[in-house]
């Protein structure tokens, strides 16, 4: 085994190998680490002032966020297409339908519901609507089937 076999994660940064299998804490490595202990840094090559650059990453959550809702949530796929076409109208689905969850989160908040989308969306696939057509007259007659109060609950509030 050499250290080569080893992961460099955590601990096993500090591990100095003897032969083939003595190990040990390579204590210098150890004390030198240990001086950024305590300390964040950045390293990026914008030409972005300091102050700038830490509020940036102080915002990095609601882009990871994104991602997470993207691929849960929505269940947005890796793109496997190849023509520039459709490689672009993968991305443009995949941003409208975020903007979309997004827009839905902001209108439950703002009528001041505690439904997450999720759970809003959860409820909206189980209402469904009906059309059916009068024999005699050939009149069209639509209906939104609510049975529960949840579906009850999401209908008022979005006046359907």
């Amino acid at each position: 085994m050499t250290k080569s076999n080893i992961n460099n994660r955590g601990y096993n940064k500090y591990l100095k190998m003897d032969g083939k299998i003595s190990l040990t804490i390579d204590l210098e490595k150890f004390d030198s680490d240990g001086k950024w202990d305590g300390l964040k840094g950045y390293l990026t090559n914008t030409k972005m002032s300091n102050n700038d650059i830490m509020e940036n990453y102080a915002h990095l959550w609601k882009i990871e966020k994104a991602f997470r809702i993207s691929k849960h949530d929505l269940k947005i796929r890796p793109v496997y297409h190849r023509i520039q076409r459709r490689i672009e109208a993968h991305i443009c689905i995949s941003f409208v339908a975020y903007k979309i969850y997004k827009e839905l989160e902001r209108q439950l908040k703002l009528k001041g519901s505690d439904l997450s989308p999720e759970k809003a969306m959860d409820i909206a696939k189980t209402i469904y609507a009906i059309q059916v057509k009068t024999p005699n007259q050939q009149h069209i007659v639509s209906k939104t089937i609510l049975i529960t109060e949840e579906q009850k609950m999401l209908a008022t509030m979005f006046n359907f």
